[in-house]
């Protein structure tokens, strides 16, 4: 099976159990993380917003909170989660919930102010591509947001780090939601998933300017921020 069906299949079956998962296993950080990425981000009103990898809707719906006049809208593959996410959003009339694929994003150019992707590029078959589409939809002077797990930079922590996320969160997985292989496969993800440095070269190559990497919990997670810049016509 092909990295994108075995993730959506991986997805469909943990979505009930997802947003429960989700607390537990990352101890609330993910949250933590989320906050103090929006201290980052400054949307208005006015403004366009992509939630790519939208899952079952967290981040939407705090980035439509903060601003109440934007259009937001949250893309994801996975039909299960995208049924959560609609229950979640009920009430929300700024925002618009499409199942779609982030490599393949179904939206003109220059299109939106912000795209924000959290916990959902590692799970991506090509990485390249999927930022090289973030680029294209961005407005010029847009800003890419990318909330992501990562691999500890310390070695001893690092060792920790795989310890539970290899060992101990299967067997949480396993006990909680009955679904052991499943979360092997966020294991799997992250394990092999790129470093801060390459993730921020790989923006940089797709034009990504004045990029911004933002650690958080010993190096376990980071946000990398980066914005497409503006063209200048040569004209005052």
């Amino acid at each position: 099976m092909d990295k994108e069906k075995k993730v959506q299949n991986i997805f469909n079956t943990i979505s009930g159990d997802y947003d429960r998962m989700n607390d537990i296993i990352s101890f609330n950080q993910h949250n933590i993380w989320r906050n103090r990425t929006m201290k980052e981000m400054f949307v208005k009103n006015d403004h366009r917003v992509l939630d790519v990898c939208c899952g079952t809707g967290d981040w939407t719906i705090q980035l439509s909170e903060v601003a109440p006049g934007a259009q937001i809208t949250g893309l994801d593959f996975s039909e299960k989660m995208l049924e959560v996410a609609a229950q979640k959003v009920e009430g929300y009339e700024n925002i618009e919930l499409i199942q779609g694929n982030a490599m393949s994003l179904p939206f003109d150019d220059d299109s939106f102010d912000y795209i924000t992707i959290g916990f959902g590029l590692r799970n991506l078959p090509d990485y390249y591509k999927a930022i090289t589409e973030f680029y294209r939809v961005l407005k010029p002077g847009g800003k890419l947001v990318i909330l992501e797990t990562s691999n500890p930079e310390n070695y001893l922590i690092n060792k920790g780090f795989n310890l539970y996320f290899g060992k101990v969160m299967p067997v949480l997985g396993g006990i909680i939601a009955n679904r052991t292989k499943e979360y092997e496969w966020l294991y799997e993800s992250t394990s092999t998933f790129l470093t801060k440095d390459e993730l921020k070269a790989l923006m940089a190559e797709n034009g990504f300017v004045n990029i911004k990497v933002i650690r958080h919990t010993l190096g376990t997670a980071a946000t990398h921020i980066g914005y497409k810049p503006i063209e200048w016509t040569g004209s005052l």
